[in-house]
């Protein structure tokens, strides 16, 4: 079996607050990190880094080898971290492109965004595109039920997120928009569900 060249990922993660809702358990967030927990601990000679994004993107953590710094700064993440709430997909790949070594281009690289892909500004296909033509994967790990659920004020909490007219606001999984997003930037769209299976095809992915 031949072994692979190390890779590097830039995982980017989704911090809207709509990333609270408990559609999957405990809530988005938690099932996300228990994903990229997965995934950092089945890296061998790769290198990670990480970015959050609401409607703005914000690198954490430049590319490293330090498996347990990047678990560090991914156990700090949290919903509303970006002041900014959207959901600019296409700027956190934009980002996640300047983050990998310029010059050793037979490493792969692949780009694996988390969302729960909701009201995002444009520009998010162009940019995989323009990932996908320099070698880089784009994958979309989507969170969430498409069949949308509430959104907490706060963590756990039972007191929902109203509009201005005072409607339950309800979130969705946009799963269309996450396909056309992975397929652009020749990678794959994952749904994330309560199991294990995302996590065992990234992997296979990746390898």
């Amino acid at each position: 079996k031949q072994k692979r060249q190390g890779v590097e990922l830039v995982i980017a993660v989704d911090v809207s607050n709509s990333m609270l809702s408990q559609d999957l358990k405990p809530d988005r967030m938690s099932r996300a990190k228990r994903v990229l927990n997965r995934l950092i601990d089945n890296l061998k000679d790769d290198k990670v880094a990480l970015m959050v994004f609401a409607g703005d993107a914000y690198v954490q953590m430049p590319l490293t080898t330090d498996v347990l710094s990047s678990k560090m700064f991914l156990s700090n993440i949290n919903p509303g971290m970006v002041p900014i709430q959207g959901t600019a997909i296409g700027m956190a790949i934009k980002r996640s492109m300047q983050l990998f070594t310029q010059t050793e281009s037979n490493v792969g690289k692949s780009i694996i965004i988390i969302t729960d892909g909701e009201n995002h500004e444009g520009g998010a296909l162009e940019a995989a595109k323009e990932a996908a033509e320099k070698n880089m994967q784009v994958f979309i790990l989507g969170i969430g039920s498409p069949d949308g659920s509430p959104i907490p004020v706060e963590r756990g909490s039972n007191d929902f997120r109203k509009d201005k007219d005072g409607n339950v606001i309800v979130t969705r999984l946009n799963e269309q928009m996450c396909q056309e997003i992975a397929k652009a930037g020749n990678g794959m769209y994952i749904r994330v569900d309560n199991s294990n299976s995302a996590e065992k095809i990234l992997n296979e992915e990746i390898s």
